[in-house]
């Protein structure tokens, strides 16, 4: 029977102020195949083997289900397989990936059926957000929004925008993260966001490492959370002195993300430091 891959990267969301809306593919991959079987099955190796579903109720096969029921598909089941280097539960768009990875092999098996545009719309539709969805169906810097139904245009960039990522080793669940951010906030801070996102934009399209530097602080998200995140500040101030940028909340944690606007990342790890929790890894 016909059997197909695809490879789905890791994500970054948010990117310090565009909470919700910015997203950032980065060089990690989880790698699917799957074949048209009687019910469902799923194989895992790598990252949350232990811990992921292995049958219908795994977010690939759900997808995947989707994906077929909207292309018309006469296909019921299929067996899955899931070489996964993506944590899951550490703000790296796990959930995202398996998402985006379902409805890809549905639209294989279906000889391009969905189309990546409508990939996309369902992906926002099981995972309620665009940001991460964008990154991991676009790639590159997304930007993603709703006017109604779910947008997103991917950022031209002037440059190379490397990346790197320290990964704490315990998890924070998304809805965790999102129960601790206020149902209000004041205007200052959401004015101060707009800014902050405009100045991020600006940086990445011109290439400007200043205005990128300056645009990487939030008021939304980040203060709040930075009581599930204790070595957020420190970790932070050491991407900085290693040569990022600026140094962000991935998604919504714990995980923490390096900006680094060149093309070779190894200057962004020249002085950095390893603390004893975290694990630490470019990705471009």
């Amino acid at each position: 029977m016909e059997r197909v891959t695809v490879r789905v990267p890791a994500t970054t969301a948010n990117l310090g102020p565009g909470y919700d809306t910015f997203g950032l593919a980065l060089g990690l991959y989880n790698t699917f195949s799957a074949t048209p079987a009687a019910e469902w099955a799923v194989e895992i190796s790598g990252e949350g083997a232990e811990t992921l579903a292995r049958d219908s109720a795994n977010y690939v096969a759900r997808a995947m289900s989707l994906g077929l029921t909207r292309a018309g598909s006469d296909i019921k089941a299929a067996h899955i397989e899931c070489s996964n280097a993506v944590p899951p539960g550490r703000g790296l768009g796990s959930s995202a990936v398996a998402i985006v990875a379902g409805l890809m092999l549905a639209d294989a098996l279906t000889d391009g059926a969905l189309g990546r545009d409508r990939v996309f719309a369902l992906a926002v539709e099981m995972e309620g957000h665009a940001d991460n969805v964008a990154a991991a169906v676009y790639g590159g810097f997304t930007i993603g929004w709703d006017d109604g139904a779910p947008q997103a245009r991917s950022v031209t960039m002037a440059g190379g925008l490397a990346t790197v990522v320290v990964i704490a080793e315990r998890e924070l669940s998304t809805t965790r993260a999102r129960d601790m951010l206020p149902s209000t906030v004041p205007h200052a801070d959401a004015a101060f966001n707009a800014a902050h996102a405009g100045l991020v934009i600006a940086g990445v399209m011109s290439g400007d490492r200043e205005l990128l530097a300056a645009g990487l602080h939030d008021r939304l998200h980040q203060p709040y959370r930075a009581a599930e995140v204790p070595d957020l500040a420190r970790v932070t101030a050491a991407l900085r002195a290693a040569g990022c940028e600026g140094a962000v909340l991935s998604g919504a944690g714990p995980t923490i993300v390096g900006l680094v606007l060149a093309e070779d990342d190894e200057r962004a790890l020249s002085a950095l430091w390893e603390p004893v929790s975290w694990r630490w890894r470019p990705c471009r």
